[in-house]
Formats: structure tokens, C-alpha cells, sequence
């Protein structure tokens, strides 16, 4: 069996992947309550942003999902893939990929997508 060629594509969607899961494996678990989401999200953000080849970065946390979570002694809860809402775009070479991070009510499930792929090159 030949092996094919790695293209500027197939690393993009690697590291677009790579990013989402970091992402997710880091940040969840984390304490969140309504006077901290924005700074949790602008953490997120600057944090998976210094990353190579990441161009656009965008984090939305729930906050009804905070509300209905928080613990009515402590008051916070903690952050669950269900309340988050990311957008990533990977840029490497001339292949962009932009990939999402959203629940997904139907599956009940954080789900991890690839939502477009292309080329910048105009060959």
C-alpha cells in the first residue's frame, strides 16, 4: 500500500481538531457562576489564540445553563461542554478550516464539528 501525501488541508483539520480538544479536556470542569463567565470566556480565548496556526477565536458561555447549575450555597457551578459555544478558525499555509464546538440537542451531546474547509490559493 502507497501512502498518500499529507496535504495543507489534512494539517489544518488536524490542528483545528487539536484545538477544540485541548480546549474542551482544559477548560471544562472550571468554576463558573455569572460574575466571572466573560473573564472565563476572554481566558479561553486568549489561551487557545497564542496557539500556531489559530487566526479567529470566538467563546459564548450559556449563562441560563449557569443559572440553572449554580450551587445555591456556594454559588457557582462548573463549566460543562454543554453550556459552551466555540468558533475556531485554523489558517495553515493556504488551507483554512473553521470548526465548531456547540451542544447538539438531538445527539445530547457537546459536539465537535468541521463546518467549512478551503483553499486560498485560486488554482
Amino acid at each position: 500500500m502507497k501512502a498518500e501525501s499529507i496535504t495543507e488541508r489534512d494539517n489544518a483539520l488536524f490542528e483545528a481538531g487539536i484545538k477544540l480538544g485541548a480546549l474542551y479536556h482544559q477548560f471544562t470542569g472550571s468554576p463558573v457562576n455569572l460574575r466571572n463567565a466573560d473573564s472565563l470566556e476572554k481566558a479561553i480565548q486568549e489561551s487557545i489564540a497564542v496557539q500556531p496556526f489559530v487566526k479567529e477565536i470566538s467563546v459564548s458561555i450559556d449563562r441560563e445553563i449557569i443559572r440553572s447549575k449554580l450551587n445555591s450555597e456556594f454559588g457557582y457551578c462548573e463549566l460543562e461542554g454543554r453550556m459552551l459555544d466555540v468558533r475556531i478558525t485554523v489558517r495553515y499555509n493556504s488551507a483554512v478550516a473553521n470548526v465548531r464546538l456547540a451542544y447538539n440537542a438531538e445527539l445530547e451531546y457537546p459536539l465537535m464539528k468541521i463546518e467549512e474547509v478551503y483553499s486560498l490559493d485560486s488554482s
